[in-house]
């Protein structure tokens, strides 16, 4: 997809909760305890010095500790935290993968700003709205090159796309696989640019297709009769994208906006 879709994306800031609960580093064990045995929502908590992020409770620390311990000896100190700028699909790949709850988010000065959860995660998918892909992009591209376009649906030759999207995660890739081995998987959305297929959505299922030895898959295809100069042919241009072994399989951990605690306290 295009820059400017990107951009688009759910962020976490838009799904956070901001009003979090925390606790001190001087808190003891008992209090601490006694708070989330109180609480109907909570298992564990933030801990914060001044708004900064110093570490994590968890009912699960607090269970071999004496009630007088303060809480900064028992927390969990090496935790990842995420930016509220980071696309929720992306905090979602954390959540699952590290099989945390909740992943606190923290500003560039490292202080928090709020808190994102599994349960928020699923509501961003529930709340955001799902136009259909392919009449929103044609809308877009004939109001920028006052064009007419149409539209059709067949199967592609995945060899011959040209991918616009430099990068996919593998977690989704396995899960891209499974959904294909199930024939779930959704079509792909096509610009046929006057005989070059330009790959608009769809980079993850076209990179498991492959994997799976699968020739061809079924694709909307908006047909541009007369070749028109398209900023996501540009933009694959100047990435070097020519074929599906030009895209980088990416891990979650190496997320830009995901970081430890330990890597903020540091300065890195």
């Amino acid at each position: 997809m295009d820059l400017a879709s990107e951009r688009t994306k759910p962020q976490v800031k838009e799904y956070m909760t901001r009003d979090v609960v925390t606790v001190s580093p001087d808190s003891t064990v008992g209090a601490v305890a006694e708070r989330i045995a109180e609480s109907e929502e909570h298992s564990g908590f933030p801990v914060c010095e001044r708004r900064r992020v110093e570490g994590f409770i968890s009912a699960r620390d607090l269970l071999l500790a004496g009630d007088d311990d303060p809480i900064f000896k028992v927390m969990t100190t090496d935790l990842l935290v995420a930016h509220p700028d980071m696309k929720v699909n992306d905090a979602a790949r954390v959540i699952l993968r590290s099989g945390i709850q909740k992943l606190p988010v923290v500003d560039d000065a490292g202080n928090l700003v709020g808190i994102i959860s599994n349960a928020d995660v699923i509501r961003s998918q529930i709340e955001r709205a799902t136009p259909e892909k392919v009449g929103k992009l044609v809308r877009t591209l004939e109001q920028i090159h006052s064009v007419n376009l149409e539209q059709e649906r067949r199967t592609v030759a995945i060899e011959q796309l040209t991918p616009t999207q430099g990068r996919v995660y593998a977690d989704e890739l396995e899960g891209r696989k499974y959904e294909l081995e199930r024939g779930l998987a959704e079509p792909l959305v096509v610009i046929d640019n006057d005989g070059t297929l330009l790959l608009a959505d769809g980079h993850h299922r076209v990179l498991a297709a492959h994997r799976l030895g699968i020739d061809a898959m079924d694709a909307y295809v908006i047909v541009v009769e007369d070749e028109i100069a398209l900023g996501m042919a540009e933009t694959a241009a100047k990435e070097g994208l020519e074929s599906l072994q030009d895209i980088d399989v990416v891990d979650y951990a190496r997320h830009p906006l995901v970081q430890t605690t330990k890597r903020l306290q540091s300065g890195e």
